[in-house]
């Protein structure tokens, strides 16, 4: 119970008094029957709080998640009563999905984490952040709406950072540069994304880190997270990353030492490093190295992994 500052709505009052919950999961709780002022129940979000009034939420157990539980290899880098960082490989998709029914990111964290309270009245991981199915790498979980609100924050104003390593076929002219575009839906292949006047804006930062001969090693560092972002911007400046089904269709000019030992639905992408604000105030960054099949495309072309370290 908490005593109301402001006159103000009630979606926005309980998230002001209960920074836990997001806007929309005030709203939520509000309409089950959740929410109490001065011992009223009200299930209207937009009633009017008046200052010194009493706000009670009773939060109901969380229910079960839809996905099954599965016992699936699972690469947790940290944990804590908070969130989760995990190494994902390549070929796991994130979330269930049409065609995509088990065998996910969420099935192996629903087996895996015992101490999970709920996001949004779900027992479910709070996905933050989402990798696409053959992307490898970091991405972040939180285990209660808290934390699942902390993290979106950042996420939402981009102070949270993300690294992705790929590696491309061409040879951009400059060493480093910024693509800012508007990022939708492909007007005609709705399987695709592409840069237009329809959308969200969408802005990748890059840097040449290695070159032999027509392939390039760029680090993309993301101030958006657009669906498909790097993908989608690399491949429009003329660097498709190598492996790309969607946008990187060049194999023909492959060289000779990478036909054989790329797997064709495998982008080369790899989200190297995460940095994130903790729920304690900390500033925390994880690393993950190359997956060995990078390192072995690296190893064909004459390239040598990088160091991975923070610029600064």
């Amino acid at each position: 119970m908490a005593t109301a500052g402001e006159r103000d709505r009630l979606d926005r009052t309980v998230g002001t008094l209960f920074p836990e919950l997001s806007r929309s999961r005030a709203a939520a709780l509000i309409r089950e029957g959740a929410v109490s002022v001065d011992g009223r129940v009200v299930q209207k979000p937009a009633e009017t709080v008046h200052p010194g009034q009493q706000v009670e939420v009773v939060l109901p157990e969380a229910a079960p998640d839809v996905a099954i539980p599965q016992d699936l290899p699972l690469r947790i880098v940290y944990e804590d009563a908070d969130l989760l960082v995990i190494n994902k490989e390549a070929g796991m998709v994130v979330h269930p999905a049409p065609g995509h029914a088990d065998g996910t990111l969420v099935n192996a964290l629903l087996h895996h984490v015992e101490d999970l309270s709920g996001i949004g009245g779900v027992l479910r991981p709070g996905i933050v952040h989402r990798l696409d199915r053959g992307t490898s790498g970091l991405l972040v979980v939180a285990k209660h709406d808290r934390s699942h609100h902390w993290l979106s924050e950042q996420f939402a104003d981009h102070s949270a950072g993300r690294r992705y390593l790929a590696l491309c076929l061409g040879n951009p002219k400059a060493e480093w540069g910024t693509v800012r575009t508007i990022l939708g839906r492909h007007p005609t292949d709705r399987l695709r994304f592409a840069s237009g006047e329809k959308g969200k804006p969408a802005v990748t930062h890059w840097q040449c880190l290695q070159r032999a001969g027509t392939v390039s090693l760029i680090e993309c560092h993301l101030e958006t997270g657009r669906t498909h972002q790097v993908r989608v911007h690399l491949s429009e400046q003329g660097w498709p990353i190598i492996g790309d089904p969607l946008y990187g269709r060049r194999s023909g000019k492959l060289p000779a030492t990478l036909r054989d030992r790329i797997d064709p639905e495998r982008p080369l992408l790899h989200a190297w490093q995460l940095k994130f604000r903790h729920l304690d105030g900390e500033l925390r960054v994880f690393e993950a190295p190359l997956p060995a099949d990078f390192v072995d495309a690296l190893t064909a072309v004459g390239m040598t992994a990088p160091l991975l370290k923070e610029e600064g």
